[in-house]
């Protein structure tokens, strides 16, 4: 039996962020992987949010890099989360310098990144919209496992699955799925009101 104690409950991450940390630190390649798996939604959503689809990809690994060579020098566990976002956003600016000096960009639907602003600050706008999605997404993986699974095809899932398709892979009856569906959402609110949403 390892030494280490398990990371994921149920393939969900269940360490908060200074214990994460704190293992990633000592390398432990269990941390690495639930850290990862924790924030990679967040990382992604800045330069999609951005209109950066095709370098997506790239950030994202230039991200994880940073964090892999700088995570010793975070003072703060509890600031992670900020430090990935406005490390994102200066990766999402310099692909964008990048990108204008080939092609122009003449998609005005986009959410704009701004021009004369200081790229040391993340939009306030785009700020908090981030960190309300990272809040959904934690809130959701602490919910059970049932709860979670229903939620994903009630609510995120496009076009949102019948209730007669999701009884049958829950394993439940289809009459239940109002009042289960209930519950967990409660949960999920209180969740959410726990975090300050």
């Amino acid at each position: 039996m390892s030494a280490a104690p398990k990371l994921q409950r149920e393939g969900r991450v269940s360490w908060p962020d200074d214990r994460l940390v704190s293992a990633c630190i000592q390398g432990d390649q269990e941390a690495w992987s639930a850290l990862i798996d924790k924030y990679k939604n967040l990382i992604f959503s800045i330069p999609i949010k951005l209109g950066l689809y095709e370098d997506a990809a790239d950030i994202f690994q230039a991200v994880c890099l940073d964090l892999l060579t700088d995570l010793p020098k975070l003072r703060e566990p509890r600031a992670l989360p900020k430090w990935l976002m406005q490390t994102c956003y200066h990766k999402c600016l310099a692909a964008r310098r990048k990108s204008e000096k080939h092609v122009q960009l003449a998609d005005e639907n986009q959410e704009s990144m701004p021009a004369d602003e200081s790229p040391a600050a993340l939009p306030d706008k785009l700020l908090l919209e981030v960190e309300k999605a990272q809040m959904v997404r934690e809130a959701l993986s602490e919910l059970s496992p049932r709860c979670e699974q229903m939620v994903r095809m009630l609510f995120f899932e496009t076009p949102p699955r019948p209730y007669g398709e999701v009884a049958k892979e829950l394993g439940i009856a289809t009459g239940s799925i109002g009042f289960i569906r209930g519950r967990c959402l409660g949960k999920m609110k209180r969740q959410l009101e726990d975090m300050g949403f």
